[in-house]
């Protein structure tokens, strides 16, 4: 029998999965009725548990509570969105006098300039910004921008890098590392992306010489899955030098990173100017919203009269939710409280120390496992080549990507489901984000946590001996 058919058999003897399914009755009912609706009863593909998902009722600051009563401290963090927290006061304010005035226009509004400048007083490189509705519109928009703007079509990417789920970006994410087709991508658009690995800038400045097409290479600038398979400023800083002396552009994907590894995003932290840049999740306060921003020439050509002066073809882009004023209010409310505040850093410290404490259970625990991260963001290495570490000393520049983001299905599941019936969650990657409502007490609290859940598979004989 196969472990999801397993897991989803209540007869199963998991004491795990007993104490999981023993709270969330609600979600459980809900899940049944879900699965006649979606497909795998789901609505994104990271929210796929099993034998089923929490359901959500409402949250707070750094907590939730699911449809059963059951309160979770939450490392989820609305996929990276709420560095600020669920439902921030300031937030809240500015979206209900939003509301309350009207949630589309159909036209033009003063907030769309409001956010746009709230962008820009944090992210020197923003000359120039277009909103559209997600990070992968973002990332679909700054692509067709460089394609037309060096009149070149191939896109250089790195495997393992998430750059949304249109066409372009499909090959080479979690599979298809030779660059060929997912299904329903047509193999002409998988042609036009060379895929190289993460961190070999000898390898990105062969393709570039190689090949006089690559129109520009896309990073995640802290690694992929915020830095699960960390890049180095030096990486970056190479990649800078050689898209400018072959003619390519630089886009950084900052959806995940922006305004969270710094209030400027990676590119202030780092030093760096890319050609252009996606920022979605917190730019918008976490509403629905992103944008593409970048130099002025560039977006020119989504310029009306701009384009027409250059006699070239203006690239459309309509887009009903484009600048929602409701995602522009919490966007501009929360923009204002990064650049004003210490939220960012105060993310990253509660980050630090609750790494130094899972850690500090795995070395009690005697696992050769390591939690690692920067910023606000941790991840968790399984070791699956079983090299011989200590979890506080652990380097992830010295491992491979396969080894960082190898985790077994079954122990990963197990162990999802032991911290969810312990009151935490974490992302399906079993790490997660830190905001800047966490606590002493909630990392005091996930450690504990850690600590019965490690203690429950252990029970369970599903850690390595």
């Amino acid at each position: 029998m196969s472990t999801a058919a397993s897991l989803d058999d209540p007869r199963t003897n998991s004491r795990i999965v007993a104490a999981y399914r023993s709270r969330t009755a609600g979600s459980a009912a809900l899940a049944a009725e879900a699965a006649s609706l979606f497909p795998s009863g789901i609505t994104h593909d990271a929210r796929h548990v099993d034998p089923y998902g929490v359901y959500i009722q409402r949250a707070l600051g750094p907590h939730k509570w699911d449809v059963d009563g059951n309160r979770y401290i939450d490392f989820f963090g609305g996929h990276g969105a709420l560095i600020l927290g669920h439902c921030h006061p300031t937030v809240m304010a500015a979206v209900a006098e939003a509301t309350a005035e009207g949630s589309q226009f159909g036209a033009s509004h003063p907030r769309e300039i409001l956010w746009a400048k709230a962008i820009q007083r944090l992210v020197p490189s923003a000359e120039r910004l277009r909103f559209t509705s997600s990070g992968t519109e973002a990332t679909l928009m700054a692509v067709r921008l460089a394609r037309a703007f060096t009149g070149r079509d191939t896109l250089l990417r790195f495997k393992g890098h998430f750059h949304g789920w249109h066409d372009h970006m499909t090959s080479g994410y979690s599979n298809h590392y030779d660059g060929s087709p997912t299904p329903g991508v047509l193999p002409g658009v998988a042609q036009k992306s060379i895929l190289v690995t993460p961190g070999d800038l000898a390898a990105v400045e062969a393709a570039l010489a190689g090949n006089p097409d690559i129109a520009a290479i896309i990073v995640e600038p802290t690694g992929s899955s915020f830095g699960q398979v960390p890049l180095t400023p030096e990486f970056l800083h190479g990649l800078r030098r050689l898209t400018t002396q072959y003619g390519a552009l630089l886009i950084f994907d900052e959806v995940v990173t922006g305004f969270r590894v710094s209030p400027g995003g990676a590119q202030v932290a780092f030093g760096i100017t890319p050609d252009l840049s996606s920022f979605a999740k917190i730019v918008a306060g976490g509403l629905p919203g992103a944008c593409v921003v970048g130099r002025k020439d560039i977006l020119d050509l989504l310029d009306f009269a701009a384009a027409a002066r250059a006699g070239r073809e203006k690239i459309g882009h309509p887009g009903t939710f484009n600048a929602n004023p409701v995602s522009a209010a919490a966007g501009i409310a929360c923009l204002t409280i990064l650049a004003e505040t210490d939220a960012c850093a105060k993310a990253a410290a509660t980050a630090a120390t609750l790494r130094d404490g899972l850690n500090e259970v795995l070395a009690e625990a005697g696992l050769k496992w390591a939690v690692y991260g920067t910023s606000s963001g941790f991840h968790l290495f399984m070791n699956p080549e079983g090299r011989d570490i200590t979890p506080h000393k652990f380097d992830p520049l010295a491992c491979t990507m396969e080894e960082l983001k190898s985790q077994p299905a079954r122990l990963n599941n197990r162990m999802r489901l032991a911290v969810l019936a312990n009151g935490v969650d974490l992302n399906p990657r079993l790490g997660g984000f830190t905001s800047a409502t966490h606590q002493a007490s909630d990392v005091a609290e996930t450690v504990a946590v850690w600590r019965e859940a490690i203690r429950m598979l252990r029970a369970e004989n599903e850690l390595p001996l």
